[in-house]
């Protein structure tokens, strides 16, 4: 099913790179699912599945749905680019797409005796994604880009957690599962802005730059990271696990400050990247404080998600869209500027504002949720149109 070596005409622009379908979906679905979760939070609305919360829902869709959709559109692109060999596209993309949408819409037309087949549905979407992001680099023998696609695979593991939870079967793994998919799509941003960060600062600021990295940081916050995984996944308010996410709020804080240079803030495409890695570091240093100080746990998972994994994947989605349509990634749209504005606000909106006001917590979450909602429906009325047409060049792709 997955064959990579179909040829594609100018009629099929849509399914000739994984970025194309993908980005598309994610973009619309910020915006439904958002809208939805308004309705869930403020109105009550219940999913026909009894046993399905809607808090679980929203934190579900969010990392496995928009997520992965994003992270899977940008690799089954930048596979190609690596490797030198073509990815999945046409038929076979297609079949991938109605996989990821099946999986988010069933949810609405099932009751709980449908349950099994949602979850069949949603993994298996997440282990074909594996096999179309290992095709490449077992292809091309380029095995230093494994991690990508076995990290993919792990969020399969955590999505089948997630669901023998959910079903009952095993009622601890649905945290688990949850949030091992929520550090898994961390861990995955944190590998591909090591690598492409600092390289579009670089070539972005129109000025001599060497942005600065290390080899002894790039090795301490990948196993420190892992080991807060693990510790947090068992006892997520120990104090071990406190320690740890402060020490990786500072190796990564010193990281940034590597990369920093005052004329990011002139380029949106850059700014919006920094700061989006920054609020994942400051995620760090919230959740120790919410062990050693009481604060809310999902202040930090908010830092992590709607400021960090928000604003990075809206900003790696204009650039990598402009990029791959043929346009001038040094010279984005106007309105990119009011679009990253919104989600940059809509993220102290519902990360900061409930620490200093906490009685308006209603309020500032319905704000953030219109924000996010407002931003996305802007780039889905600017992207998709780009994401549908062939590209500006003539050149394939």
């Amino acid at each position: 099913m997955l064959n990579i070596e179909e040829p594609v005409t100018d009629k099929t622009a849509f399914l000739k790179l994984g970025f194309r379908p993908f980005f598309s979906a994610a973009m619309i679905y910020g915006v439904i699912a958002m809208l939805l979760w308004m309705g869930m939070y403020f109105q009550g609305w219940l999913l026909s599945v009894s046993s399905y919360p809607a808090t679980l829902w929203h934190a579900h869709e969010m990392v496995f749905g928009f997520g992965l959709a994003i992270l899977g559109g940008f690799l089954l692109t930048a596979e190609m680019n690596w490797t030198g060999v073509q990815t999945v596209r046409n038929a076979p993309l297609l079949v991938l797409l109605l996989l990821w949408l099946a999986g988010r819409g069933l949810v609405f037309f099932i009751t709980d005796a449908g349950l099994v087949a949602l979850a069949a549905v949603d993994v298996l979407f997440n282990l074909l994604l594996t096999i179309a992001l290992t095709q490449p680099i077992v292809k091309s023998r380029q095995w230093q880009q494994i991690g990508f696609p076995l990290q993919i695979g792990l969020m399969a593991v955590a999505n089948l957690l997630f669901y023998l939870g959910l079903l009952g079967i095993w009622p601890a793994a649905l945290n688990i599962g949850l949030y091992a998919g929520l550090y898994l799509l961390l861990s995955i941003i944190f590998t591909m802005g090591r690598r492409v960060i600092p390289f579009f600062i670089e070539k972005g600021l129109g000025c001599p730059f060497s942005a600065k990295n290390y080899q002894w940081l790039d090795i301490s916050t990948v196993v420190l990271f892992a080991l807060f995984v693990i510790v947090d996944l068992i006892n997520p308010t120990a104090i071990i696990t406190a320690a740890l996410a402060l020490v990786l709020f500072l190796l990564h804080g010193w990281r940034l400050l590597g990369w920093y240079h005052a004329g990011i803030w002139k380029k949106t495409l850059l700014w919006t990247l920094y700061l989006g890695y920054w609020w994942i570091v400051f995620g760090f240093l919230l959740k120790a404080i919410s062990i050693v100080a009481g604060v809310s746990p999902y202040l930090a998972i908010h830092s992590f998600a709607y400021g960090g994994i928000g604003l990075i994947t809206i900003g790696m989605m204009a650039r990598v869209t402009l990029g791959h349509t043929g346009r001038n990634v040094f010279d984005p749209p106007a309105i990119l500027l009011p679009i990253f504005l919104l989600l940059a606000i809509g993220a102290i909106i519902r990360v900061i504002l409930p620490l200093l006001v906490s009685e308006q917590y209603g309020l500032w979450i319905g704000l953030s949720q219109i924000l996010w909602a407002a931003a996305f429906f802007g780039m889905a009325v600017f992207y998709v149109p780009m994401l549908i047409k062939v590209r500006i060049d003539g050149r394939p792709g």
